[in-house]
């Protein structure tokens, strides 16, 4: 093993890192804004509608992710009327073959993820929110919505990084990012080894990058929920204490006025003396 093959392949391929994750990102953002109405499609009551969600996320999910950018790539391309429209001149470009396949399988997935989410949603929770007079999209955006991506979160790190893992297949449709990098540099130097252990370990590191991004957005939603619950307690605990003293309160004179009212009706049946000397 050439320790000095593998640290100058590093640098060259840093030089597709971009392109990575451009494609993750970018593909995780589209996944992100579609998945998020076809998941509530998806955990409504209407088996139409989810049917209908059912049946994408199934297809999507239930194929290969290279076999759906084949036909993205190589099949749109025989169908005239895709020649034929304004969407030819992106989907003759691999970069956009590549970011639409991601895109759609994306979706797919993190529709799923957050419909779990939503159905872990407590009922009683909306209920309230109902109480409230929210209106439908209000109660998505401030209160069910929120609580699933909290509860999913682990879920959807998970995704991220497996869409970063497969990215590498944009090598296929001729993209030069770090596998695709990887591939030239093994047909010019014969050193498949050091070349591919050097693209895996670049792929670590962008992985625990992202691994660690997302352990500190969990402790800072948990810790923004303990300081939500602290500063209710604090507003709440005062207010309870009084309404406790006041309860207690209303008790005991409860308790005294029907002291007062027994001891007037023993006092009331007892006969009087004069009458009982006569």
């Amino acid at each position: 093993m050439d320790l000095n093959l593998i640290f100058e392949s590093i640098g060259v391929l840093a030089d597709g890192v971009l392109l990575t994750l451009a494609l993750t990102l970018l593909s995780l953002a589209i996944g992100f804004v579609v998945s998020v109405p076809l998941s509530f499609l998806r955990a409504s009551s209407n088996r139409h509608l989810s049917g209908c969600v059912l049946i994408y996320t199934y297809v999507f999910r239930g194929t290969p992710l290279l076999v759906q950018l084949f036909l993205i790539y190589y099949g749109l391309g025989q169908l005239e009327i895709v020649r034929n429209s304004m969407f030819w001149p992106l989907l003759r470009e691999p970069f956009w073959c590549a970011l639409l396949a991601l895109s759609l399988n994306s979706a797919a997935y993190t529709t799923e993820v957050f419909r779990a989410g939503i159905q872990a949603v407590p009922r009683g929770v909306v209920e309230a929110a109902q109480a409230l007079g929210l209106s439908r999209i209000m109660q998505i955006r401030l209160i069910i919505f929120p609580l699933a991506f909290r509860t999913v979160l682990p879920s959807y790190a998970n995704e991220v990084i497996g869409m970063l893992k497969a990215s590498s297949l944009a090598s296929t449709v001729t993209l030069l990012e770090i596998t695709g990098l990887a591939r030239r540099m093994v047909s010019e130097t014969f050193a498949p080894y050091e070349i591919f252990l050097a693209a895996g370990l670049i792929y670590l590191f962008l992985t625990f990058v992202i691994s660690k991004l997302f352990q500190m957005l969990e402790t800072h939603l948990a810790r923004s929920t303990q300081n939500q619950k602290e500063e209710r307690s604090a507003y709440i605990g005062p207010a309870r204490w009084r309404f406790q003293l006041r309860r207690n309160s209303r008790r005991r004179n409860i308790a005294a006025a029907q002291r007062h009212r027994t001891q007037s009706f023993i006092h009331s049946m007892q006969p009087k003396r004069g009458s009982a000397h006569e």
